[in-house]
């Protein structure tokens, strides 16, 4: 927790130098780095070769300060309607070059910035804080120093959690920690309001990863039809219909 504390100058500045790059520049022509920047982390997210004895908890900082910057890398992105810049880190895969040591795929998808964190499950219990999810909160608690409205990091998590359940089997999903607080939107994350466009839609859609609404409405329809398909937390949930504002996308010129 002290690691993650005294993360956030650092995560502020990185957040700055990226607000200016997505303001004052085309990210078109830096999307690649910030690619192989991320790339370059996945390896902090487990076990260094050098290492034979640990727990999977020893590495839990680095997966929640990796997932919080995704995050907001994408929320800047989306903020500033770079939307083919977000769609290019979301498509690409990713090396992950410890995968060949494990007899695993080398090329991840971007889940992997989204790892289990056992260590806040242990501190909730030993606490007795009895909170729904630590991670989501301190994601929350953190967003107001980070100039960062939180309504954009939760945009950002639910684009990364729909195009995964669309395009991904089961074992590849991404769990989104901050939809815990989407009962405070009562309405459509503001890309898909904006997606009432016809002319807007197809850029909303590209970044899902489908060519058209009726690939979203069938899983929304597996949805409605196995609610324990949506992630929870306990009696917790969100609608991913009124996150997208489904019915009304593409209804105006």
């Amino acid at each position: 927790m002290k690691s993650i504390e005294d993360f956030i100058p650092s995560r502020n500045e990185f957040i700055h130098v990226f607000t200016a790059l997505s303001q004052y520049a085309d990210p078109a022509d830096h999307v690649s780095r910030v690619h192989r920047f991320f790339e370059a982390l996945i390896p902090y997210l487990s076990r260094p070769p050098h290492i034979n004895q640990w727990n999977e908890s020893d590495f839990d900082n680095f997966k929640f300060i990796v997932h919080e910057l995704f995050l907001y890398t994408l929320a800047l992105l989306l903020r500033a309607e770079h939307i083919d810049a977000a769609t290019h880190l979301l498509s690409q895969t990713y090396y992950a070059p410890g995968n060949s040591e494990r007899r695993k795929n080398a090329a991840v998808s971007y889940t992997v910035f989204r790892d289990y964190m056992e260590s806040l499950k242990v501190r909730n219990q030993r606490l007795n804080l009895n909170r729904l999810s630590l991670r989501a909160d301190l994601l929350e608690q953190r967003s107001k120093t980070s100039g960062v409205q939180f309504r954009h990091v939760m945009q950002a998590d639910f684009v990364c959690f729909l195009r995964a359940d669309i395009l991904a089997d089961a074992y590849d999903r991404w769990w989104p920690e901050t939809l815990l607080y989407a009962k405070r939107q009562y309405g459509p994350f503001e890309l898909f309001a904006r997606s009432t466009s016809k002319a807007y839609l197809p850029r909303a859609l590209k970044l899902l990863g489908v060519t058209d609404w009726a690939e979203i409405k069938a899983k929304l329809d597996e949805y409605a039809a196995d609610r324990q398909a949506l992630p929870r937390w306990q009696f917790e949930s969100f609608s991913p219909s009124v996150l997208l504002g489904f019915d009304q996308l593409g209804t105006r010129v």
